[in-house]
């Protein structure tokens, strides 16, 4: 479990602490023998402060019984005690609810200071209203929240930069019980099925009116494509014009990428950018995704989760609406090509100041080796260095092998370096802490909007030291199901300060601190 940081320095360790902070998580994806197609989906994590006190605290999404087995499961609720160890306060917290969850998306909808939840599941998601002290309330039909379908990944964005956040629901396939395919990987036994089979499903885009109430927008932003079989979201600004885009990562279908017209509507443009399929012209299975400048050049990345034998997309940003996708011919795509991912992000777990990419993976199918020897059911999450030259290099950062969903990154012990969550399907959770990261200086900067969104979701905070100038957007979704912290992480390798921080506000204003002193959380309010 050893990578090197920089030469002649301690290695940094990623160290499972999961039993010590108190997390006992099991996931429960319900299975029933008929291998049906939701057992193989898991569900996400979050780092978020529930409760106000500016600590991170987690939140594990679960599944259900498909099949009545007579056992009731709920997501799971854990309060940070500050000592690096966490408390369950689920019971009584409102998100004690039976459902058949996947994804989670974090974010304060009604900029009350306070970040609300919403969960996505088989058959209706659920938004809850964070009401103070670890307490929340389901208010998904006063919200005018209606998506029962087969919610995967979601994201909170304010796309039409009105100071509230809007919500998009990315939805899967169109599945029941009863109308399970049969599939196989032998020809005589039945295996899970691959989406291919199933028709698809539009995703939702839900327009924030103010006092607690959305309304579907879908069809009128022109977001209604049938044919999606979304998994995975990133919000990003791929073309440098201020306004929030989307990317959605949909499985054996086209991915889109879709333009913000500034009006309330996006355009795709997926296939002229180079990201709809793989260099072989073949839509890939894509789960999560994330988008960060990690060589910076000014723009925004992004790196896909593919299925096994796809390898990873890693889509450099050209700057003329073209990505180019970089993985084929790096170690980002000979390590990941058998391997199965789900979960992933940019972080920058050395802070060096360069974003680096973490991913999480696992098969779906528990007898796939029978069939393909080289690829293996758990699997091993993979960290990749950036090497500050526009690549990335392999760590041995993880050797404990896992069926890995979801995952989120977050500074839960408040150290300055961001330790990494992880869910796992039908398994259990894993929390872990970032053992050496802080050897290098960092800056952790918590937006807080006035006439931007509460949460600062959409702007753009540049930070410039002796080793250069970095920037990273506020952004909800990205990954897998799953939602990270929101405050922003930079690494600033050996300066001890930074000359300039300057923040753009979704609402277009902007400010600039000068002489920031290192190693410190600053809360920055939007003047």
């Amino acid at each position: 479990m050893l990578l090197p940081l920089l030469a002649g320095d301690e290695p940094i360790r990623f160290t499972d602490v999961t039993a010590a902070a108190g997390i006992h998580f099991v996931h429960n994806a319900g299975k029933t023998g008929r291998k049906w197609l939701p057992e193989t989906m898991g569900s996400g994590c979050a780092f978020f402060d529930a409760d106000g006190d500016g600590w991170l605290d987690i939140l594990l999404i679960n599944g259900k019984d498909l099949a009545p087995r007579g056992h009731r499961t709920t997501a799971a609720l854990y309060r940070n005690n500050h000592d690096g160890t966490f408390t369950d306060i689920t019971k009584g917290s409102g998100l004690d609810v039976e459902i058949y969850g996947l994804g989670v998306a974090i974010g304060d909808y009604d900029n009350d200071g306070r970040d609300d939840v919403y969960i996505t599941a088989l058959g209706g998601d659920r938004l809850f209203h964070n009401e103070g002290g670890g307490r929340f309330r389901d208010v998904t039909k006063e919200a005018g929240i209606d998506n029962a379908a087969f919610g995967t990944s979601a994201a909170w964005l304010d796309y039409d930069r009105d100071g509230k956040l809007d919500l998009f629901v990315g939805n899967y396939v169109q599945w029941t019980a009863p109308g399970d395919l049969w599939c196989s990987l032998d020809g005589s036994t039945k295996s899970y099925c691959t989406p291919e089979s199933y028709k698809g499903v539009a995703p939702k885009l839900y327009h924030n009116l103010g006092g607690g109430k959305f309304e579907d927008v879908t069809a009128k932003a022109g977001l209604a494509d049938p044919t999606s079989k979304a998994l995975g979201v990133a919000v990003l600004d791929f073309n440098g014009d201020g306004w929030p885009d989307l990317f959605v990562a949909n499985d054996t279908q086209p991915n889109k990428l879709y333009r913000n017209l500034q009006d309330g509507r996006f355009k795709e443009d997926g296939l002229g950018a180079g990201v709809a399929f793989g260099e072989d012209g073949v839509a890939r299975g894509a789960m999560g995704v994330d988008s960060a400048d990690y060589d910076r050049s000014g723009r925004t990345h992004l790196v896909v989760g593919n299925f096994s034998n796809q390898m990873l997309g890693l889509y450099h940003n050209e700057g003329n609406g073209v990505f180019v996708d970089e993985a084929p011919r790096s170690a980002v795509g000979r390590a990941s090509l058998l391997t199965l991912t789900f979960g992933l992000f940019f972080f920058d777990f050395d802070l060096d100041g360069y974003p680096d990419i973490f991913a999480a993976n696992g098969h779906i199918e528990e007898e796939i080796a029978r069939v393909q020897p080289k690829v293996q059911y758990q699997e091993l999450p993979l960290l990749f260095h950036n090497n500050r030259k526009g690549g990335f290099e392999q760590t041995n950062a993880f050797s404990r092998p896992m069926v890995a969903r979801g995952a989120a990154y977050g500074d839960f012990d408040r150290d300055g370096d961001l330790d990494v969550l992880i869910s796992t399907n039908n398994g259990p959770a894993y929390l872990y802490r970032n053992d050496g990261g802080n050897r290098n200086h960092w800056l952790q900067l918590k937006l807080v909007g006035t006439r931007s969104n509460r949460d600062g979701i959409g702007a753009v905070a540049r930070v410039t030291s002796a080793g250069g100038a970095q920037s990273q957007t506020v952004h909800s979704g990205s990954s897998y199901c799953s939602a990270s912290d929101l405050a922003l992480t930079f690494g600033l390798g050996k300066d001890a300060a930074a000359t300039s921080v300057e923040i753009e506000w979704p609402s277009g204003r902007k400010q600039k601190l000068t002489s920031v002193t290192a190693n410190q959380t600053l809360t920055i309010k939007e003047p």
